[in-house]
């Protein structure tokens, strides 16, 4: 017996419009920075429009994962493109991570080798650059804690001001004192920092791609919660991913006691607290007896899902 519920709840607020505009907004600024880096010959300000450019690339990348995840399943494809926020992730994080090894070069390059600039170009397009992307950062910014694939865009535009803040101090401490090396010097500070903040993504959205359980679900907990619903003797292929990055599914094989009354009231007691305790949406259960269980090719023991089903084969 099986049950399969997939509550679905409309997005707060739609991102959609936000990436059109963010990629819009940054494109333009790019165009602006790349011309006045090129008139002021100064490298980093050329360097943080190729950076920029790439991260508009980022923007439509992660706009493309929202987009998918709300194509509709078919015969083809059941679960529909929902994962596709996952990868968009996944790539999102490895973009940002090759442009920051990029600039990390480039700044190491710098260091031994400094070049007189017009900062005062510099200085004024990167401030504008804060503001920019500070404003596109602030677009993502409420939906980076409950989706990884906007925590993505979140923390390329917050880099990009970063970086732009970066390019700001480096120019102006170089106009006070003439230190050309502060520039590239301030570039690694702010590589090391992107990187650190990065990090997380990529690693979370590899885990996610390989079916990993998502992080802040607690497996052992879920576990435990189900053992202890009346009528549960044991359960086994219990498994836990991530549909998209926003959404989470779980399947399991329930054994209950065969005087069991109401099959029903057991799959509405599981469902209730995996919605209420743990947010699992999508849920699909399946009933057996022990007798069923203790031929099941599933419930052999082996596998991290498996809880009880010795106590299952002795009952039968």
């Amino acid at each position: 017996m099986s049950h399969d519920r997939d509550h679905r709840h409309a997005a707060p607020q739609d991102f959609g419009a936000r990436f059109a505009f963010g990629i819009a907004l940054n494109i333009i600024f790019v165009a602006i920075e790349a011309f006045y880096g090129w008139r002021a010959g100064s490298l980093a300000l050329l360097a943080d429009a190729g950076h920029n450019l790439g991260d508009v690339g980022g923007l439509a990348l992660a706009w493309a994962g929202l987009a998918t995840g709300r194509l509709r399943a078919n015969d083809r494809h059941t679960y529909g493109w929902q994962r596709g926020s996952v990868l968009a992730s996944f790539f999102n994080a490895t973009l940002l991570l090759v442009l920051m090894g990029a600039l990390a070069l480039e700044a190491a390059s710098r260091l031994s080798s400094p070049a007189p600039v017009d900062e005062w170009p510099v200085l004024v397009v990167a401030a504008v650059g804060i503001a920019i992307n500070g404003i596109t950062a602030w677009l993502f910014l409420a939906g980076s804690k409950g989706d990884l694939n906007i925590r993505g865009a979140f923390l390329h535009m917050t880099a990009d001001a970063l970086v732009s803040l970066g390019v700001v101090i480096g120019a102006a401490v170089v106009l006070a004192t003439g230190w050309l090396w502060i520039d590239p010097a301030i570039s690694l500070l702010i590589v090391a920092v992107v990187v650190w903040g990065t990090w997380s993504l990529f690693a979370q959205s590899l885990h996610l791609l390989f079916d990993g359980v998502p992080h802040g679900v607690d497996l052992a907990a879920i576990r435990a919660r189900l053992l202890a619903l009346p009528g549960v003797l044991s359960l086994h292929d219990l498994h836990v991913w991530a549909l998209s990055t926003s959404k989470v599914g779980l399947t399991a094989h329930l054994v209950v006691r065969d005087e069991t009354p109401s099959a029903d009231a057991i799959l509405e007691q599981a469902e209730q607290l995996l919605h209420e305790a743990f947010e699992i949406k999508h849920v699909t259960l399946q009933l057996e007896s022990p007798e069923f269980a203790a031929h099941c090719e599933l419930a052999d023991g082996e596998e991290p899902g498996c809880a009880g089903s010795e106590a299952a084969r002795r009952t039968a």
